[in-house]
Order: C-alpha cells, then structure tokens, then sequence
C-alpha cells in the first residue's frame, strides 16, 4: 500500500528536529554534569570521613592534608580544625558545566564535613 503525502508534509521531520535537537543536547549536558555533580560529592565525602579518622588518630595536619588530597576531586579545598573534643575536615569543589562551556559557564559547588572525636579526647 502506498502512502500518499502532501508537499506541505515535505521537510516536516527536518523542521521537528531542528527544534527538537538543542532541547536534546541541553538535557544530555544537564545530565553528564548531575552525574559529575554527584560523582564529585562521593568524593567529597570518602575524603572527608578518611581526614577526620587520621586527624582523629593524632596525626599531623600535613599529613591528613596528603590523605584527602588522595581521595578529594581535583581543585578541593580542604579545611581542617579542632573543635574541643572533636576534629573537623571539611572538603568542598566546584564542578563546572562539561564541555566547551566548563572555563565560561556556572559552576555547581558541592562538599561534605566530617567529625571524629580526638583519641588524646578519651580519659
């Protein structure tokens, strides 16, 4: 059986995904940085679990500082502080758009803290 078709018709499926398109690419890039996004938070949080436990064991910043440089995303600040009884490690990043748009667009900070109480804490 053949399908009969308009002229109007012509092109029709051109014009649909050249609107359709840069919708599909938006959500592709949206999604590849979410998954980064997320990618850079677990890291985040290793790093910070992995500071506070050396740090909590006494050992010296510089150190720790080593240690969670290891397992933090590339670029992560690292804060390490006493607080009383409990040592603090704070890891934070900035994960920017992917592709030509990561030196230009915005960025999506993420990061996590960890507290461990001090061995030298326990009588």
């Amino acid at each position: 059986m053949r399908r009969v078709t308009s002229r109007r018709d012509r092109g029709s499926a051109t014009a649909e995904l050249a609107v359709v398109l840069p919708a599909v690419v938006l959500l592709a890039v949206l999604g590849v940085w979410a998954v980064a996004a997320v990618a850079a938070h677990l890291r985040c949080v290793d790093a910070a679990g992995a500071g506070a436990r050396a740090l909590a064991r006494g050992e010296s910043p510089a150190a720790v500082s080593r240690v969670v440089a290891q397992v933090a995303p590339r670029g992560a600040t690292v804060r390490l502080r006493r607080e009383g009884d409990l040592v603090v490690v704070e890891v934070k990043t900035t994960v920017p758009l992917p592709g030509p748009w990561s030196r230009d667009g915005p960025g999506l900070a993420v990061g996590d803290r960890a507290v461990a109480v001090a061995e030298d804490a326990w009588p």
